[in-house]
């Protein structure tokens, strides 16, 4: 059984769905799958990934990973209360090999938000650990460790580097659940304070680790549709989200529209208001500087707030950008894939993304070439057309 626990899953998984419980428990959503990396054929695990499926739809919270989560501050005692009665159930997955007959695999999510927003992450990761046993049934673990290692002395033992600290942000692209566990344990050693914390909530109560997340892509692109008009959907997004968490979690995802768009709603008021921002597309030192420099221009002195960097990150590229921001502002940086699932084979490129709420398309518009996911490209031409956003 590859996930025992509905814990193992990030952080903002569990804070977007507070806000669904607490703004839009009628929402309707519909989510697909798509794998980036070329050439990969995913049709032979569908059985095994159904099994897994069936598995993690057998799970409930057990009574200390609800007193863990009630532990947050930010976590309410209603959502607890919920999430002890809350089951996840397989008749809103659907699993069929591609009509494309290449390979390729067709996962559909689609029913309630409230009751479908915990499959995204647990279904990504046992999509990839089932296709590592298959096409890797011998990991070569002493070069995942060998690698490891050498991560761990580069960030520790670099001088200058010492209050330079880092994050996992694993969870979905894992090469396997107990290597997961064995990659943040030996962070946890190997780095002591340099190693933030977290985004996956089973291994922050684990490990003694601060469990770090705030909001995806989903919950800005929803409320395109529950918005009160289009153009006004990402401040109604931020608006809501700050009314719900009252100053915590208060970091802003900056890229569902493009820096542009984001940068024209995030006014003096939300730059007061919110901590700081993530960036996940596009340049990441064009993104900071122009971050920084957006906080200049509205008197907001940006050595106050936090930049998150989360984007496809490896050691040296997260000490590029600390050497370059450091003093100007705080820093914070997400490493994904990089830690979690580096043992010798080419990890996959895999996401989950929302394409409809309550019935209507939704999109995230990336600043990097490659991330757009719609299924609907007259809705993608109107959106860009509303937000401004020239077509590449």
């Amino acid at each position: 059984m590859i996930i025992e626990s509905l814990l193992d899953t990030d952080l903002y998984k569990f804070s977007m769905m507070q806000v669904v419980l607490h703004h839009y428990p009628a929402a309707q959503v519909e989510y697909r799958f798509k794998c980036r990396t070329p050439g990969i054929d995913l049709v032979p695990c569908i059985d095994e990934i159904r099994t897994e499926l069936d598995a993690l739809c057998s799970l409930r919270f057990r009574t200390e990973e609800l007193d863990y989560l009630r532990s947050m501050r930010f976590i309410k005692s209603d959502f607890v209360d919920f999430l002890g009665l809350f089951q996840l159930n397989a008749k809103y997955v659907t699993l069929v090999p591609a009509a494309s007959g290449n390979g390729e695999i067709e996962v559909r999510i689609k029913g309630p938000w409230l009751h479908t927003i915990l499959f995204e992450v647990p279904l990504l990761a046992i999509i990839n650990e089932v296709y590592f046993r298959r096409a890797c049934p011998r990991p070569d673990l002493a070069e995942g460790r060998r690698r490891l290692q050498a991560k761990i002395a580069l960030l520790r033992d670099t001088a200058g580097y010492a209050d330079c600290r880092i994050a996992d942000y694993g969870s979905r692209r894992r090469f396997s659940r107990i290597w997961h566990g064995e990659v943040l344990a030996t962070l946890h050693a190997g780095l002591g304070a340099q190693l933030a914390g977290t985004s996956n909530v089973y291994y922050a109560w684990k490990l003694g680790l601060t469990p770090l997340g705030t909001l995806a892509h989903e919950y800005l692109q929803a409320h395109q549709a529950l918005g009160p008009r289009l153009r006004d959907s990402q401040v109604a997004a931020l608006e809501t989200w700050a009314r719900e968490y009252r100053g915590d979690l208060g970091i802003a995802l900056s890229d569902v529209y493009g820096l542009d768009a984001f940068l024209r709603d995030f006014d003096l008021y939300f730059c007061k208001l919110f901590d700081g921002a993530r960036h996940d597309s596009g340049d990441p030192f064009d993104w900071g500087e122009r971050l920084l420099a957006h906080y200049r221009a509205n008197r907001v002195d940006p050595r106050s707030k936090v930049l998150v960097f989360s984007d496809g990150l490896d050691i040296p590229r997260v000490m590029q950008l600390y050497e370059h921001f450091r003093g100007r502002c705080q820093l914070a940086f997400g490493v994904g894939t990089n830690l979690t699932n580096d043992t010798g084979p080419e990890p996959l490129n895999i996401v989950i993304k929302m394409v409809r709420c309550n019935g209507q398309p939704v999109a995230k518009l990336s600043d990097s070439p490659g991330k757009d996911m719609c299924d609907d490209p007259a809705y993608l031409a109107y959106l860009r057309q509303v937000f401004e956003i020239p077509p590449r």
